[in-house]
C-alpha cells in the first residue's frame, strides 16, 4: 500500500507531528510513503489526475529525525498519476494557508473529491472536510455539549454576549488553529477589549463563549477513530493538555504542556453524542478537546499529540490508524469500489 500524506508544506514538517508518527508506522508496517503539498497536483486535458509527490531515498527511515532529513534533502519530485496510491491522507491546516497564500486553502478538498472519484480512498472524507473549514461545523453537534456560544463581528454584540456571562467569555477567530488570537475576557468593562476585538477580528468573524472553570487546569483530547474512542487493551488515545501559567490556551502550539488523562464514563459518554455526525460526514480520525461535560472544539483536519500519548503511555497508535486504512483497501478491493469513500472512511 502507498499513502501519500497531504501537509502545507515539507518544510513545515517537525518530529513531533502526529503526520511524521503516521509515516513511520506505515514504513515500519511494510507500506510505501509519500508527501504532497498544496501545489503538487496536475488535472491533465485527458482528465487525469496526477500528483508531484515527495518521496523517500534510501533506507526506510526508522527516527523521526531520519525521515525528515530525507524528505527535506529531496531534490526531485515524482510525478505518479493518482492510481498508484491507495490512501490519501488530508493532513493539512487550512486556517495556516488563509493569509499568506488563500488559494491553497481549498486545495485538499477539491482535489480530494477528484481523487475519490478516481478510486483513491481519502481520509477524512473530502466532502466532510468541506463543511469544517472553519469552526461553523462545531455548531452542527447537540447544543448540551457545546459552550454557549455567539459567532459576529460586531463589538456591540459581544459585549452584550459579555454582560450575560459574568464568569468570563473566551474570544478566538472564527477561522484559526493552534491557540492564536485567543483571549479570556472577564467583563464588558475589559480596558483592552477594543484592541482585542482588532486583533481577533482581523482574519473576520469571531466565536465569543462562555469560559468553563474547570478550563483552568487544561482539557483533555481524545481521539476518535471511525467514529469511536481510539483505545488498545483499556488504554485510551487521549491526554490532557495544560496551559502554561498565566495562559488561557492548552494548545501545544502555545507551551501548553502533556500530562496523563483519567478517560471517564461522562468523556465517553460525550463522544459518543458526537459520533453519529462524524460517521455521517466521514471523519475518519478526530481529536475532541473535552473540558467536563463539554467540547470545546472537535479537530477533523490535523489532530495533533498521538507522539505525547506514545511518550506518557507507551503505546503508538499511529500503528492502530495504519492498520485501520489497510482494512479500508482492503473491503475497498472486496467490494470493487462499490462502497462510497464517505462511508469507507469511517468503517
Amino acid at each position: 500500500m502507498r499513502i501519500a500524506f497531504f501537509v502545507n508544506s515539507i518544510e513545515g514538517e517537525t518530529t513531533y507531528y502526529t503526520t511524521t508518527s503516521l509515516a513511520l508506522a506505515a514504513l515500519s508496517r511494510g507500506h510505501e510513503v509519500c508527501y504532497v503539498t498544496p501545489g503538487d497536483f496536475v488535472l491533465r486535458p485527458d482528465d487525469s489526475l496526477l500528483i508531484r509527490a515527495t518521496t523517500l531515498s534510501g533506507a526506510k527511515p526508522k527516527k523521526p529525525e531520519t525521515l525528515l532529513t530525507s524528505l527535506k534533502s529531496t531534490q526531485e519530485k515524482a510525478t505518479m498519476d493518482i492510481g498508484e496510491i491507495q490512501v490519501l491522507f488530508l493532513r493539512n491546516d487550512p486556517s495556516e494557508d488563509a493569509d499568506r497564500r488563500p488559494w491553497a486553502v481549498y486545495v485538499g478538498t477539491n482535489f480530494g473529491r477528484l481523487a475519490a472519484a478516481r478510486g483513491v480512498i481519502v481520509v477524512n472524507d473530502p466532502d466532510g472536510l468541506a463543511l469544517a473549514q472553519n469552526k461553523l461545523y462545531f455548531q452542527e453537534f447537540p447544543e448540551t455539549v457545546r459552550p454557549t456560544t455567539m459567532i459576529s463581528r460586531s463589538i456591540e454584540e459581544i459585549r452584550s454576549f459579555i454582560e450575560d456571562h459574568p464568569d468570563g467569555v473566551i474570544l478566538k477567530p472564527l477561522q484559526g488553529s493552534g491557540g492564536k488570537n485567543v483571549f479570556k475576557i472577564q467583563s464588558k468593562g475589559e480596558a483592552n477589549l477594543n484592541q482585542i476585538f482588532e486583533a481577533a477580528s482581523g482574519a473576520g468573524y469571531l466565536i465569543a463563549q462562555t469560559y468553563l472553570p474547570d478550563a483552568v487546569g487544561g482539557d483533555i483530547r481524545l481521539f476518535l477513530m471511525n467514529g469511536r474512542p481510539l483505545e488498545r487493551k483499556g488504554v485510551h488515545a487521549a491526554f490532557r493538555r495544560v496551559p502554561a501559567k498565566g495562559d488561557v490556551r492548552s494548545n501545544m502550539h502555545a507551551s501548553g504542556t502533556a500530562k496523563p488523562a483519567t478517560v471517564t464514563p461522562q468523556i465517553l459518554a460525550i463522544a459518543e453524542k458526537l459520533r453519529p455526525k462524524l460517521i455521517k460526514d466521514g471523519m475518519f480520525l478526530v481529536g475532541l478537546d473535552i473540558v467536563g461535560d463539554h467540547v470545546l472544539e472537535a479537530n477533523v483536519f490535523t489532530p495533533g499529540g498521538l507522539p505525547e500519548i506514545a511518550a506518557i503511555h507507551g503505546v503508538d497508535f499511529s500503528e492502530d490508524i495504519i492498520g485501520a486504512l489497510e482494512e479500508k483497501v482492503r473491503i475497498q478491493q472486496l467490494y470493487r469500489g462499490a462502497i462510497s469513500n464517505r462511508t469507507l472512511a469511517t468503517l
